[in-house]
């Protein structure tokens, strides 16, 4: 018997089983295991979990607005969840973002609310200001040794009219600059870093690794307790208090469909006894989509060639150089249409060859560009397939559906044109590798965009909040006609936020935290 139950490790679980442990018997359960692999800790390494067992391995159905591909969605699975895994990019979205979700029926999630939890979960190595922290658990650093060739793309993207920007994070995030990322002197710090291992040896902390949450017990309409299996033996586990979904917007839909909590319709067609009818669940499905441009180099020292013995005792000695790359160094918000009141799209740079989420050999010295489409309007759902836990569900973005997605991007590619070709790479650049100097008209442009742009592994909004009879979970995150559940995680966010989702995830954990304690 545990007073919470928390399903999921990643960015909103552990600040959640870190916040509740202190003062209550928390259950942790975890599908995935360590986050002190190599590939985890070094910061270049990222994209070599990509297909191994540190990953879900997700992939959509066929995209019917993406020539009909299925598009692979990484995802974290282990502690850490995603922020084992990704980019390391710290970026909390912009303040109309939080006010916008307030707007639309998630009263409490202002801006104005909001931002003071940012505040006190970072520290922040620039120091204390009005829009950073300097004593949370959240480090928050400048990269150590930027690439040559980022510095290039700083100063190109100023050269064709993007205005200097030193932090996405505030007052402003349109411009062009560096990004902060989650590490501490070179390394990957994550929310396990930040929230779990610091919480790992309170006797009130039981973390299961290696466990599978299969379903969850439920008496009337109250939550009571969760089917799991850990290191394959099956097991429940009871809870006085609550259960709280941290699986992220693919894991926490499916569970609660698992367990009788959705269409009803379709759950009676896979062989579930539905539970409680919200059609909701698993559906508003949204991501950010990135494509890009890859240039080839007439010189060398891009992070093509950072695999080497000599760089790996640099960077096990000193946690310096091109090892201690999150390979997206830099970046920029640009407006796809100058009438629009904000930025929406996001541009990151990496000084390598990036293409087809790393998985392809560089052919040579290279660097890539490429816009990411942060306000997406495709809608999308995940829907479980079967009552077995272990079949993955069936993941429908609808991902470049709507012409006007396809418009920015198409837009987008045409801004990083124009900042391979200007003067600051005029020593360097090579010949353009994808899409190649022949692709040149919109329609080209456009079919390029549809055979090569990927998700950017933001899932969101398949447990949206809101009122009731549009959503999955009230403002509080309790799940809508069931007592003793809730969903914090990236699932509740209505709409995407602008950028990387890894801060506001944990932001989402801090709330959930307040919320829990407060009702206690």
């Amino acid at each position: 018997m545990f007073d919470f139950i928390v399903v999921g490790a990643g960015s909103a679980g552990c600040v959640i089983a870190e916040g509740l442990s202190a003062r209550h018997s928390v259950l942790l359960i975890e599908a995935g295991d360590s986050n002190r692999k190599a590939e985890v800790t070094i910061p270049a390494a990222f994209s070599k979990q990509f297909d191994t067992d540190l990953d879900w391995g997700f992939h959509s159905e066929p995209e019917k607005g993406a020539s009909g591909r299925r598009l692979y969605i990484p995802l974290g699975r282990g502690l850490g969840g995603s922020s084992s895994m990704n980019a390391m990019i710290y970026m909390r979205g912009r303040p109309s973002d939080y006010d916008g979700w307030a707007d639309d029926g998630a009263s409490g999630w202002e801006w104005e609310t909001v931002a003071p939890i940012f505040r006190r979960m970072e520290s922040n190595t620039r120091g204390e200001s009005v829009h950073h922290g300097s004593g949370g658990p959240v480090l928050v650093d400048d990269l150590r040794d930027p690439n040559p060739f980022t510095r290039r793309f700083i100063e190109a993207a100023i050269e064709v009219g993007i205005p200097a920007n030193a932090d996405f994070n505030g007052d402003t995030q349109e411009g062009v600059g560096f990004y902060q990322v989650t590490q501490k002197r070179g390394r990957r710090w994550s929310a396990a870093d930040a929230y779990l291992e610091p919480a790992s040896t309170r006797p009130t902390l039981t973390i299961a690794s290696n466990a599978v949450a299969h379903r969850l017990v439920v008496e009337g309409d109250r939550v009571k307790g969760l089917e799991y299996v850990h290191n394959n033996k099956r097991k429940t586990a009871s809870c006085g208090g609550e259960v709280i979904l941290a699986a992220g917007a693919i894991g926490s839909p499916h569970l609660l469909q698992l367990s009788g909590i959705g269409d009803p319709e379709h759950l009676r067609s896979i062989g579930i006894q539905p539970r409680f009818d919200n059609p909701h669940v698993g559906q508003h499905l949204q991501d950010h989509m990135a494509t890009g441009i890859a240039q080839a180099s007439k010189k060398g020292g891009t992070l093509d060639d950072a695999e080497t013995t000599s760089n790996l005792v640099k960077w096990m000695l000193t946690r310096r150089g091109p090892l201690s790359s999150n390979i997206a160094e830099a970046g920029a918000f640009v407006r796809s249409d100058p009438a629009k009141s904000e930025p929406d799209l996001q541009f990151h740079f990496g000084p390598a060859y990036f293409v087809n989420h790393g998985r392809e050999p560089a052919p040579g010295p290279a660097y890539t560009l490429g816009p990411v489409l942060i306000n997406p309007t495709a809608r999308g759902s995940v829907v479980a397939r079967s009552s077995d836990p272990a079949i993955h569900p069936a993941i429908l973005g609808n991902f470049l559906g709507n012409q006007s997605d396809i418009r920015a991007l198409v837009a987008g590619m045409a801004v990083a044109r124009q900042i391979h070709a200007a003067s600051s790479f005029d020593d360097v650049r090579g010949e353009e590798l994808l899409p190649g100097p022949e692709v040149t008209s919109e329609t080209g442009i456009e079919s390029f965009v549809r055979e090569r742009a990927e998700t950017f592994y933001h899932p969101v909004g398949t447990c949206r909040m809101g009122k009731p009879g549009g959503s999955v979970v009230d403002p509080q995150l309790r799940v809508h006609g069931m007592a003793g559940l809730r969903v914090a995680d990236a699932s509740v966010m209505p709409t995407i936020t602008s950028g990387n989702t890894h801060a506001p995830s944990m932001m989402i954990g801090a709330r959930a935290v307040e919320f829990i304690l407060a009702s206690r």
